[in-house]
């Protein structure tokens, strides 16, 4: 018997726990509601002696608290966008809490008919009770002002009920005041409650959100990781492929080195793949410089690099990017130009490290591609993870220049 609602609980995530807490937070304040009445039923009638008053306001009482239960049920459940018909029993609570409070007022103590009643009766506090009982659901399931109206119209209604029990208008008038205030303060309090269970949902669906972002952006890394890698060593293989056939063609034996050297950039580009994976790879700058010279040049490219003694005193991150600018350069100059010279350059500007590329042979009509380019929208988003920045300022007719600034 006990086993079963722990092993429940503990089969809740933490909104649901969280959810289940406030809403027995609720429910207790609707079972409060049942003692205090009960105290006051019995001072009262010690004091008294009301019985038919007494027994009604039990009844009533118990009433309001099914009553009450279901109306914070369904108003929480509707304050968190699940369907429900709380309206109803809104109505319900508020029907019986007037009518019950009439009924009570007027079956206990009343004056003799010459002098109002001194005091207020044990049944004015039964009324508050079931006024308390109807204005907790009420500040869950409706909006601010229309659950401080519905209190107080449901407060007017009942001031008179105590007039004709015999209670006097100064203590009316205090109880009227005194239960707003209550009132007012019952509704904040339950209004709170389902504020923060609502607050608890969403961040656990920001968190989830949050979390699927976090895949979708390891998706965009390694899609991006994986273009840098393999687009140059693929278009290198095609070239050499190319350059294969033809020689093989012409009988000379320099096919098979040529095949060789496919190979080997194949059996490279197995193992970058496998780092990419493991998300353990990073661009060395003066490997990939020395890499795109090798690249450029067996193209018949001319590729001159100047990266001084700037480059060793860089932070390895710094390093690490323009390292995949290289890479990239070196892919897009494959692709899309048929260059003769490249030039490779680094220096520091501003607090700056700047690299600079730029290449010869840019056709006047763009070469079409074989689907939409991502490569230099990877750089830039590369890049701003340090704040970088790439621009292609203007160049000569025929040439393409391309800087990437990164800040120290």
């Amino acid at each position: 018997m006990v086993r079963g609602p722990i092993r429940r609980w503990k089969g809740y995530g933490k909104p649901q726990r969280a959810e289940l807490y406030f809403r027995w937070s609720l429910y207790l304040v609707a079972w409060i509601m049942l003692p205090i009445n009960l105290l006051a039923t019995a001072s009262g009638v010690q004091l008294q002696g009301t019985a038919p008053a007494a027994r009604t306001g039990l009844v009533l009482s118990l009433a309001s608290v099914l009553v009450t239960l279901r109306a914070y049920r369904t108003s929480l459940d509707h304050y968190l966008g699940r369907p429900g018909n709380h309206r109803r029993w809104l109505i319900t609570s508020a029907a019986l809490t007037v009518a019950g409070s009439w009924t009570v007022l007027l079956l206990g103590p009343s004056s003799d008919g010459l002098s109002p009643h001194p005091d207020p009766p044990f049944t004015a506090v039964i009324a508050a009770g079931l006024v308390g009982a109807t204005a907790g659901p009420t500040g869950v399931g409706l909006r601010w002002p229309w659950a401080l109206l519905t209190g107080t119209v449901l407060l007017l209604l009942i001031a008179p009920a105590m007039l004709l029990a015999g209670v006097g208008f100064g203590t009316t008038t205090g109880w009227l005041v005194g239960s707003l205030v209550g009132t007012v303060v019952l509704i904040a309090s339950c209004r709170s409650f389902a504020w923060v269970t609502a607050i608890v949902w969403e961040l656990d669906a920001a968190r989830e959100v949050q979390s699927r972002l976090a895949v979708a952006e390891e998706r965009l890394r390694f899609s991006r990781d994986l273009h840098d890698v393999m687009g140059r060593n693929l278009t290198t293989i095609a070239l050499k492929s190319e350059l294969a056939v033809q020689l093989a063609r012409r009988g000379r034996p320099e096919a098979a080195d040529q095949m060789a050297e496919v190979q080997r950039i194949a059996q490279d580009s197995q193992r970058e793949v496998r780092d990419v994976v493991r998300g353990y790879r990073t661009a060395d700058l003066h490997a990939e410089a020395i890499g795109a010279r090798a690249v450029l040049r067996s193209a018949d490219i001319a590729c001159e690099i100047d990266l001084g003694e700037h480059a060793d005193g860089l932070p390895l991150p710094v390093q690490s990017v323009l390292g995949w600018v290289i890479r990239e350069a070196t892919t897009n100059v494959l692709r899309h130009s048929e260059a003769a010279h490249c030039l490779i350059r680094l220096r520091r500007e501003d607090g700056r490290a700047v690299l600079e590329l730029e290449n010869d042979g840019v056709p006047e009509v763009p070469i079409p591609s074989q689907g939409a380019g991502t490569g230099l929208r990877g750089l830039r988003e590369r890049l701003a993870l340090h704040d970088g920045e790439l621009t292609v300022p203007a160049a000569a007719p025929g040439t393409f220049r391309m800087l990437a600034a990164v800040p120290l």
